[in-house]
């Protein structure tokens, strides 16, 4: 599916107001469950397939998923942990909305630290990371003259991982990952057209050129201004889509 069919039909859905009920994929009852559980909704709630707002109800995803109601429920608390599920007594679980301070604070973590990774990777860094980054690149160009989006998504978490990982800071790409929830949210409820697509390429050259050239205050410059994209993205939706983002 190309970018703009897939932003249209997401849209619809938003527009709509309606429940996505997404087909859960099914449970593995031969490995952990609750895990399994938590992955596929979690999913579900960052790609917008469950929208904000939207009821989750224990015995629906336990039949529909195939197991008890005790591991839906340990995915659900684990979920709201981590800010995605808004879980009200008397009335249920419901998707969270986005919420704008969260992403705000997302990204100032994020930026904090990319920033001082990016620096480091100038001062010094293999020879192997730059052609492998390099390559990463290439497949991001491929995928946006091609609209896929998904694939582009993909190489983007696979290039700044791996900023982290030449760093020897994976703890740093686990924090990453842990507080960026929320702006993951907000980059599948933007669904950038090719022309910003082409925007994030370019910033990502720019880190890259500046790591290459041994720039340590260039590189973090561009990565700084790669990372606060999002940030403005979010601001402007909090503006368009009150009943999907609070302020």
């Amino acid at each position: 599916m190309t970018v703009k069919r897939k932003a249209r039909a997401i849209m619809e859905n938003v527009d709509q107001g309606a429940p996505a009920s997404p087909a859960l994929q099914p449970i593995n009852l031969r490995q952990p469950i609750a895990g399994q559980i938590y992955e596929r909704l979690r999913r579900a709630i960052i790609t917008l397939s469950m929208l904000p707002s939207e009821a989750l109800s224990e015995k629906e995803l336990s039949l529909q998923l195939g197991v008890s109601r005790t591991p839906v429920r340990e995915a659900l608390i684990r979920l709201a942990d981590e800010g995605l599920i808004d879980i009200l007594p008397q009335r249920g679980s419901f998707v969270a909305p986005i919420r704008l301070r969260d992403v705000e604070e997302a990204q100032f973590i994020r930026e904090s630290l990319e920033v001082a990774v990016s620096k480091r990777l100038a001062e010094g860094c293999s020879k192997r990371f730059l052609t492998e980054i390099k390559s990463n690149l290439y497949d991001q160009e491929k995928a946006v003259n091609g609209e896929a989006l998904d694939l582009f998504l993909e190489l983007d978490e696979a290039f700044h991982r791996s900023f982290c990982e030449e760093a020897g800071l994976s703890k740093s790409w686990r924090v990453i990952q842990a507080v960026k929830l929320q702006m993951d949210r907000v980059r599948y409820l933007s669904l950038p057209d090719l022309g910003h697509l082409r925007v994030l390429l370019m910033q990502h050259r720019s880190i890259v050129d500046a790591i290459e050239a041994g720039d340590a205050e260039k590189a973090g410059t561009h990565m700084a201004a790669h990372l606060r994209e999002v940030l403005r993205t979010a601001r402007t939706l909090s503006e368009q889509r009150r009943d999907l983002i609070e302020s």
